[in-house]
């Protein structure tokens, strides 16, 4: 039994990647006479798994820059035993061991703290578990080299990618650099599920701008196959997609069952439970990474986020407790992420405006259309910002933005607010870098949170983009070829510039929404009206851009 010496403790980690390996350094650099050894099940230790599709497509051409650090490496910097492809069989809590299977046998081992690390895995349906050749996940190095094989000796034409998540779109987007013609089935009625529709639409329209072959609100059923090669991917509405190429991205599930068998409590969100310090339900024992359950920072509850951020900041967390007996607490996540797609860049924190409803609360959204600098300095690229927030007092509960250069910035500064429970108020008052070539005097983010406020003070208050306009005096303020381009029937055209003089055309009794294309000039109609005492306005946020990405249902108008 171990714990014979409390400032030499002997710590065990099950699992290296981002959890365990940052476990593991923190430990060293709190304790230089703990001694420390990590157990990794694959040939592994430490890689980077987000890389991995940026390899198979080329982008990341070298290999070896995949692999964060090798065995070799943390005993020569770090005096780490690293021991690859030792599985860890079960806990024995009572007598503070594990044990541990080899390529030499299987084996005791003694802990006096006892790190969890084990991640999570891909989910595979029972239809695609057979031994098929040219039937893949990408989660892990030898994933990769799988499918690199297979690229390169039967050289396949056509893909079909399941999922529409992070790594499907990134796998997307990387076979499609390699010339494969690709088909994207995604169960949910939309992509990135996160996302609310009508940012998920954008990412859509640019998915079929680059001939992606996209199915959503459709699931897959099965494969059809011959010899052990899948030719087909046969969909719930029996739609068949041919291929000679099967990439499953569906989701992962957290690898829990050490954990349980040892007797450990597992949460209500299916991951480990553990406190601020990262342990588990038995003080001796830490867990970090996928397998998990961290606090959310909007919702209030234990939630699982396998994101890398969070593995990684309780690796450092644990590891430290681990070896000293005290560390900061961890902090509550946001689930903040970021993704490329194609020429698009997605970024979200917190939760949706979909989930906050979801969650009952009393939830409001804006919408803005902007450029990630000074429109008037060369090279300027649009984005659409989403900004999430409660009625009322106005705390921000989510963000979600799709553009090009500039969207990770806006999304980590509202996330880094959020973080401290800002409010929309504060968000307007953030002070922010400024110079035509990186901003605007006037960011993304305080646009967003200046309309955001003006909703919140009824001027004027905001519309969802998708809703019916049956009832409404619907006055399109937008010039005439763009509606022209993008028609609204039933609407009363009146061009911004000629409102003033032409209000009397319009019923100042009758509850009146205003229209443009991104709600930029309808604001200023909006308040135009009010100011000429029109009792009800509203301003449609988004304008009719992003009106156009959703189709209210029921409504005779449009």
């Amino acid at each position: 039994m171990a714990g014979r010496n409390a400032n030499a403790p002997r710590i065990l980690i099950v699992g290296g990647v981002a959890g365990g390996a940052s476990a593991a350094t923190r430990a060293r650099r709190c304790n230089e006479s703990a001694e420390i050894v990590i157990f990794e099940k694959g040939p592994y230790v430490s890689f980077a798994n987000c890389g991995l599709p940026y390899h198979v497509g080329g982008e990341i051409e070298d290999r070896d820059k995949l692999l964060v650090a090798t065995p070799e490496l943390f005993q020569q910097r770090f005096n780490i035993d690293v021991r690859v492809e030792h599985e860890v069989l079960s806990i024995d809590r009572e007598n503070r061991s594990i044990k541990v299977r080899g390529p030499h046998g299987e084996s005791n081992e003694p802990y006096d703290r006892l790190i969890l690390s084990p991640g999570a895995e891909p989910i595979v349906p029972p239809f695609a578990k057979g031994t098929f050749k040219n039937v893949f996940n990408l989660w892990t190095m030898p994933d990769m080299d799988a499918i690199l094989s297979r690229l390169g000796k039967a050289a396949p034409k056509r893909a079909v990618v399941v999922g529409a998540g992070f790594v499907g779109l990134e796998v997307v987007e990387q076979l499609q650099r390699r010339g494969l013609d690709v088909s994207l089935v995604e169960k949910s009625p939309h992509v990135l599920p996160p996302l609310d529709v009508e940012m998920a639409r954008i990412v859509e329209r640019e998915l079929r701008d680059h001939e992606v072959d996209l199915h959503t609100g459709n699931g897959i059923a099965g494969l059809r196959s011959n010899d052990g090669i899948a030719s087909a991917a046969v969909l719930d509405d029996e739609t068949n997609l041919e291929a000679d190429l099967f990439i499953l991205s569906i989701g992962v599930r957290p690898r829990t069952k050490l954990a349980a068998d040892a007797g450990l409590e597992i949460g209500e969100a299916r991951g480990i439970r553990v406190n601020e310090s990262m342990q588990t339900s038995d003080p001796n024992i830490y867990a970090v990474g996928d397998a998990v359950e961290y606090e959310h920072g909007v919702l209030h509850r234990p939630a699982r986020v396998p994101l890398a951020g969070p593995a990684n900041r309780a690796g450092r967390i644990a590891g430290e407790h681990a070896a000293t007996g005290r560390s900061s607490a961890m902090a509550s996540v946001m689930g903040t992420a970021v993704v490329r797609v194609f020429e698009k860049t997605v970024a979200l924190t917190g939760i949706s405006e979909t989930m906050a409803k979801r969650e009952h609360k009393r939830v409001r959204s804006a919408i803005i259309r902007a450029t990630n600098h000074a429109g008037y300095f060369p090279g300027a690229e649009p984005l659409v910002l989403k900004l999430i927030y409660e009625e009322g007092f106005g705390r921000i509960l989510g963000a979600q933005c799709v553009g090009g250069e500039g969207v990770d910035k806006r999304i980590d500064v509202i996330a880094t607010a959020m973080h401290f429970g800002a409010t929309v108020e504060d968000l307007a008052g953030l002070d922010l870098a400024y110079a035509p070539p990186f901003g605007s005097a006037k960011d993304p983010v305080h646009m967003a949170a200046f309309v955001a406020a003006n909703d919140l003070d009824a001027r004027p208050p905001l519309l969802p983009p998708g809703t019916v306009l049956d009832g409404y005096q619907v006055v399109d303020v937008r010039t005439a070829s763009e509606i022209e381009t993008l028609p609204l029937k039933g609407a009363v055209h009146i061009p911004i510039d000629e409102l003033r003089e032409r209000a009397n055309e319009i019923d100042p009794k009758r509850p009146t929404v205003v229209v443009c294309h991104s709600a930029k000039r309808a604001h200023v109609g909006a308040m135009l009206l009010c100011g000429l005492g029109f009792q009800d306005v509203r301003n449609l946020t988004g304008g009719m851009s992003i009106r156009s990405l959703v189709e209210p249902v029921g409504e005779s108008t449009t």
